[in-house]
């Protein structure tokens, strides 16, 4: 079971530099496109893709303590 927790905390850090990268590349994109193109958006709706990604990461996090509690358990 700690094994499993481990993949978890393992996937939640994979998740959270995958977000990064996202929003940034984004945030990029808009502040370009609203200064050189139509876009209408404010650069700021960039951020709006850590929603998701946060949930996961938080998803991920209670499911590696809760393995790791359980293989604690079975010790």
């Amino acid at each position: 079971m700690r094994r499993l927790g481990s993949l978890f905390i393992v996937l939640a850090v994979l998740l959270s530099d995958i977000m990064c990268a996202v929003v940034a590349y984004n945030y990029c994109d808009m502040l370009w496109g609203v200064q050189y193109a139509v876009y209408s958006a404010p650069v700021s709706t960039a951020f709006l893709y850590l929603i998701p990604y946060g949930i996961g990461i938080v998803f991920c996090l209670i499911l590696a303590r809760f393995f790791y509690q359980k293989g604690k358990s079975k010790e």
